[in-house]
């Protein structure tokens, strides 16, 4: 590593230059930035920044909540925007917001903040999610109508909930009829948008994905039949590993309802294998941590290394938090002109378990956010 451009608290907007291992190519080669964008043409007077290492897409945080307040509530203004820097130190240069109870597009106007992708409001039937978070409709019918207004005010997403505890029969149970959904989600993509839903069990997840719905949140009930109809649909998966492993928690707090906590239980023992399933079978899988609420921010690579520990490899494991996830949600990778959005790190983050939690630099927009001193190793 060059020492040329040392640790410091203000953003650096200077032209740079690098060197390094670039993925997911694994090719090493020089990168200048200049005016916020990536360019593989020589810019005269670069200070280097690095000349050896690791250079990675922008992680995504592929499901997380900027807005609602860890353990529980509707964040302010200030909260939201320090869960949004607490994701960029970790590397994570684009979230996709799955569901919020604020409107966060003040964020947009803080160049020194990641890129939200919003989903809007979670969307409920009452006493079927968890209060104040979602838009709660007494009557299914209003569904469609609303998923299309959340479609409009989003940005090119809708999270509906699924699945959730029904306290009349103690456990879970899907929220809407399979022909309410079908209307709901072409609504939504009527008005250029795509839906995710929240969902745990096994109950109804044939009727969100024989709806044509674009993704799946959690999908611990997943089985062989419905992990067919997901390849067979194109349905995309988020699985939020780390949350899945509050589930006995939720279990524990759960003893008035005991069938509904040993259907927590087991989801939680097979998601692994449920996971790797899903993988082998060649569903679309992507990196989310559902920070927010009972998930702190800034957990990214946990969920990485969480993947790999459910049948992925090294490599699959970074990409689906990185250049696999950039090119489901529609944004580039290290290209040539495209906004300067990476991570620097000086062991390969493959193969050293540290190394993703401790980037090197992490560059956002062409603005050096954050470097360490590359002798002493500390910021």
């Amino acid at each position: 590593m060059d020492s040329r451009l040392e640790a410091a608290d203000d953003v650096q907007e200077v032209a740079v230059h690098l060197r390094g291992v670039v993925l997911p190519d694994d090719e090493v080669r020089d990168l200048w930035v200049r005016d916020g964008v990536v360019s593989f043409e020589l810019v005269p007077g670069a200070e280097t920044l690095c000349d050896s290492g690791w250079i990675v897409p922008g992680l995504v945080d592929a499901h997380c909540h900027v807005g609602i307040r860890y353990g529980g509530g509707v964040e302010d203004r200030d909260g939201a925007i320090a869960q949004a820097e607490i994701e960029r130190d970790a590397g994570a240069l684009l979230l996709r917001d799955a569901g919020s109870p604020i409107d966060t597009r003040f964020i947009d106007d803080h160049e020194d903040l990641p890129r939200i992708i919003r989903a809007g409001r979670h969307i409920a039937r009452p006493r079927r999610y968890v209060r104040e978070l979602g838009i709660e409709l007494d009557d299914e019918r209003d569904l469609p109508e609303i998923v299309a207004e959340q479609a409009r005010f989003g940005d090119g997403w809708v999270k509906i909930v699924g699945d959730w505890i029904d306290r009349s029969v103690g456990d879970l149970r899907p929220l809407w009829s399979d022909a309410i959904l079908k209307e709901a989600i072409d609504a939504a993509h009527a008005n250029g948008a795509r839906v995710t839903a929240h969902v745990f069990g096994e109950d109804a997840l044939p009727g969100l994905i024989n709806a044509g719905i674009d993704c799946l949140e959690h999908g611990t009930g997943l089985t062989d039949d419905t992990i067919e109809l997901m390849v067979e649909h194109g349905t995309a998966l988020v699985p939020t590993l780390v949350n899945i492993d509050t589930f006995p928690e939720i279990a524990d707090s759960a003893a008035k309802f005991p069938t509904y906590a040993a259907h927590m239980r087991d989801l939680h023992r097979r998601v692994r294998t449920t996971v790797a399933n899903a993988h082998d079978a060649g569903v679309p899988i992507f990196a989310g941590t559902d920070a927010g609420g009972s998930i702190r921010h800034g957990r990214i690579a946990e969920e990485i290394a969480a993947l790999s520990g459910a049948g992925f490899s090294a490599h699959d494991a970074l990409g689906a938090a990185s250049w696999h996830a950039r090119t489901w949600l529609g944004r580039p990778s290290i290209e040539h002109g495209a906004p300067a959005d990476f991570v620097v790190y000086v062991d390969d983050p493959r193969v050293s378990p540290d190394a993703l939690t401790d980037p090197y630099a992490v560059v956002l927009r062409g603005r050096v956010m954050k470097t360490r001193n590359p002798v002493t190793g500390h910021r």
